[in-house]
């Protein structure tokens, strides 16, 4: 990825003069001759209670409609040059993730495109990298590009096993874009847009530097659902038939827009009693092989689990978990990597 913008540092300085006139000793004296001095308000018991409360109350939290909007004209995603002599050493990039962000009291999980990396100085150019260097010059660049900070420091550890326990393995799954987010000082960027918004996460350590950038763009539904008609037609011309199944990010919960398409397999089987089939998961080559594998088996029997509970004996169904061994697209591009993670049925015979 190419970007246009160079990072250019814009230091601001500003004069406040402030002026006035003496007030006409005449007219003082009059003022204080005609007003008669004001009565003094009786303590109330209640003040002190209620400014104490006032003053302890805490702050809200970050809310991004507060962050201005920048109208500034942007380059290619992801917006971002590096410094002269600074390379990659690793990416990422997805047309659409979710993942954290740290905004000083909480970490607010961002769904978007993604890219991520990390960053060292060029050896072939002799540059040896310097934190503050990239740090200085990564702020610079993306308040040019109307970004404002919003969180600054160490992560809590809280925070940490709260993402865990959301995504286990958010960690090795992006490891580029996710860099030092918890071993480490980060800094938290917004750029807000009219049409989407831009969080960006600068992090480091002593021998390299990460980068994260996430802009909110909405799921294009490209999946459809396939009837029980369509699904017996496939069935009988090919044997199988994938369908679309939507699990929670890394788990085996399938997630409640994929029903219609229960009901439909459910239908199939209803109306061919001796229908019996393997359910088939599959997933894209991302990750640990042995993870994958796992993960497969537990969505296709989470989609068995579906069918029994909806009263499918048991007995016509299988659960087969292949993992990342059985591609149908290439494993490179996310296009490929989408159409890899499905759910087929297989007929027994």
């Amino acid at each position: 990825m190419r970007n246009r913008n160079p990072a250019v540092a814009v230091a601001l300085a500003l004069g406040l003069a402030a002026c006035g006139g003496a007030p006409d000793k005449e007219q003082e004296s009059a003022a204080a001759t005609a007003a008669p001095p004001a009565p003094q308000a009786t303590p109330d018991p209640d003040a002190g209670s209620a400014a104490s409360e006032a003053e302890s109350a805490p702050e809200p939290g970050f809310d991004i409609a507060n962050v201005p909007l920048s109208e500034i004209a942007l380059g290619e995603f992801p917006y971002l040059r590096l410094p002269a002599g600074y390379v990659y050493q690793g990416e990422e990039a997805s047309d659409f993730e979710r993942i954290p962000f740290w905004t000083g009291d909480r970490m607010e999980w961002v769904e978007g495109r993604l890219f991520g990396g990390r960053i060292i100085g060029d050896k072939a150019q002799g540059k040896t990298f310097s934190l503050l260097e990239y740090q200085r010059n990564m702020q610079a660049a993306i308040r040019q590009a109307g970004g404002q900070s919003i969180a600054q420091g160490r992560i809590p550890e809280e925070f940490r096993e709260a993402v865990e326990d959301a995504d286990p393995e958010l960690q090795s799954r992006l490891y580029s874009s996710m860099g030092n987010t918890f071993s480490g000082p980060v800094e938290t960027f917004v750029i807000r847009r009219h049409d989407r918004d831009i969080w960006i996460q600068v992090g480091g350590y002593s021998n390299g530097g990460n980068l994260r950038v996430v802009e909110t763009t909405p799921l294009e539904i490209t999946a459809g659902l396939l009837e029980a008609s369509e699904l017996k037609r496939q069935i009988d011309a090919d044997g199988r038939v994938a369908i679309q199944v939507n699990f929670a990010v890394d788990k085996a919960d399938i997630l409640s827009d994929s029903q219609p398409q229960i009901d439909q397999v459910l239908a199939l089987l209803r109306e061919d009693p001796a229908l019996r089939l393997s359910i088939d998961g599959h997933t894209d080559a991302t990750g640990d092989a042995a993870h994958n594998q796992r993960l497969s088996e537990a969505r296709a029997q989470s989609v068995v689990a579906a069918l029994v509970v909806q009263s499918i004996d048991a007995s016509r169904l299988e659960a087969t978990g292949h993992g990342q061994s059985q591609p149908v697209a290439d494993n490179d591009t996310d296009e490929g990597r989408a159409k890899n993670r499905r759910v087929e049925l297989v007929r027994l015979d």
